[in-house]
């Protein structure tokens, strides 16, 4: 790290006409007088929590051996991050266990219970009941700091995952966050609008200045310009480079939206795909992990999820060759074919996922990268997709260097271990004062070095 005389606000923005764009953690932020205390202190963490659904093939999932890591067939796509992962086998969502009274409705208990560890509410209207979930936790906690207490993005809308249960709420499988027991949070599908979000200038009351540069095909940092200029001249050689690197990133997913938007207004999009949304889904799933990593670059926020795949969802994915819908898919029969597709399947969602990683890793972020002070928790709310089992769930955590968490290995807890313990472990290394999360029965004391 560079001292430099110069200071700039940490949360110091670049503004134009219809933008406000914040900037990455830069040497300038640090005054010569607070350098030693600023080197010295713990850094902010960010915690991500990411979902596919209807479990996995197992077999393909688990390493064969506890303790040094060897990673399995399906988690090879995160071969550069073995040293950096935890594998956590024979937790478990127990509270998505079917009741005397609830009938059906297994994919929506699992899908809100995996991040709260409570059993929901049935019901198909008013008086729905789930928990606070563990992100909203952490939001409440440190996202007075950041702009956004928290992100929610998602890879499919609600409207697309097919009927919902019978005597259950469609909230229960449109989003994992909860900000109270009876508030769902809504989840964004649309990476233009999460891009607004993140970039537009929410201190604006006329759409005049953002409507006019949409439609003169304008990027949103041309109206920030002046102001780029007027602090490359304020800042030291090694931030101009940061500077350069980050406000390319963000010209490139601005590139990739309009392209997606392009496309969509040009040609009739297939019912799955709305307009305005990448043609693939790979090319979907970057892309929105590419806005996530620049809000934590930015440090707009420090608390998200990302539902990669929803209950119930009858996303099919041509592009490796799997044409049959998921939800039918994951009730294979133990048929070996099913399997085999469940398994590319959930190698696939872990390629995309890697994407996410490696950006995060090229992040510079004061003296480490934003994946150092990161910690992701991967998994799905059921193990055996065909017996819709929320016992021993899929359970992974990727956590940075200066996160305190120990990688590289596999560990697997007594029969019985509530996937929440892993969850209040989580929360404490953020610094979350938690008594008890769930079904918690304590934290994972062997995960935090």
């Amino acid at each position: 790290m560079i001292v430099t005389q110069t200071h700039l606000p940490r949360r110091a923005l670049l503004r134009g006409a219809g933008a406000a764009i914040a900037l990455p953690f830069l040497d300038g932020m640090v005054p010569a007088l607070t350098a030693v205390r600023r080197t010295a202190a713990a850094p902010a963490l960010r915690l991500c929590a990411v979902y596919v659904a209807m479990g996995c093939n197992m077999d393909r999932w688990t390493p064969k051996t506890q303790g040094a890591l060897e990673l399995s067939p399906t988690l090879m796509p995160l071969k550069a991050y073995r040293d950096r992962m935890l594998v956590v086998s024979n937790l478990d969502s127990e509270g998505a266990m079917a009741r005397p009274d609830d009938g059906g409705g297994v994919h929506s208990r699992i899908q809100p219970t995996w991040l709260t560890g409570v059993h929901v509410k049935k019901t198909d209207g008013p008086g729905m009941q789930a928990g606070i979930s563990m992100d909203q936790i952490a939001a409440q906690q440190v996202g007075q700091e950041t702009q956004l207490a928290s992100l929610e993005l998602a890879l499919e809308s609600a409207d697309l995952v097919g009927a919902c249960e019978l005597g259950y709420t469609c909230a229960y499988t449109a989003t994992l966050a909860w900000r109270t027991p009876s508030t769902p949070l809504p989840m964004e599908i649309n990476p233009r609008a999460v891009f607004e979000r993140l970039f537009g200038d929410s201190e604006s009351t006329d759409p005049r200045s953002r409507l006019a540069r949409l439609q003169e095909n304008r990027s949103l940092l041309d109206a920030v310009t002046d102001d780029v200029a007027r602090l490359e001249r304020r800042i030291g050689p090694r931030d101009r480079v940061k500077l350069s690197e980050y406000l390319d990133s963000i010209r490139e997913v601005e590139r990739r939206i309009q392209k997606a938007e392009e496309q969509g207004s040009q040609e009739l999009p297939v019912v799955e795909q709305p307009v305005g949304i990448p043609a693939t889904y790979q090319e979907y799933g970057e892309l929105m992990f590419d806005l996530l990593a620049l809000a934590y670059q930015a440090d707009l926020t420090r608390v998200s999820t990302f539902l990669m795949a929803r209950e119930l969802s009858n996303r099919t994915y041509p592009e490796i060759g799997i044409t049959e819908p998921h939800h039918p898919l994951s009730h294979h029969m133990y048929d070996p074919d099913k399997l085999a597709k469940q398994a590319k399947l959930n190698t696939f969602h872990l390629r995309i996922f890697s994407h996410f990683l490696e950006r995060l890793g090229s992040i510079q972020d004061g003296d480490g990268t934003v994946l150092d002070r990161t910690m992701v928790l991967y998994g799905s709310g059921m193990s055996d997709s065909n017996a819709h089992n929320p016992l021993k769930v899929p359970t992974l955590v990727v956590a940075g260097k200066d996160t305190g968490l120990t990688g590289g290995q596999h560990v697997g807890y007594p029969d019985g271990t509530p996937l929440a313990n892993l969850q209040l472990t989580l929360l404490e290394r953020m610094g979350c004062q938690v008594e008890r999360f769930g079904d918690s029965t304590g934290t994972l004391g062997i995960v935090a070095l």
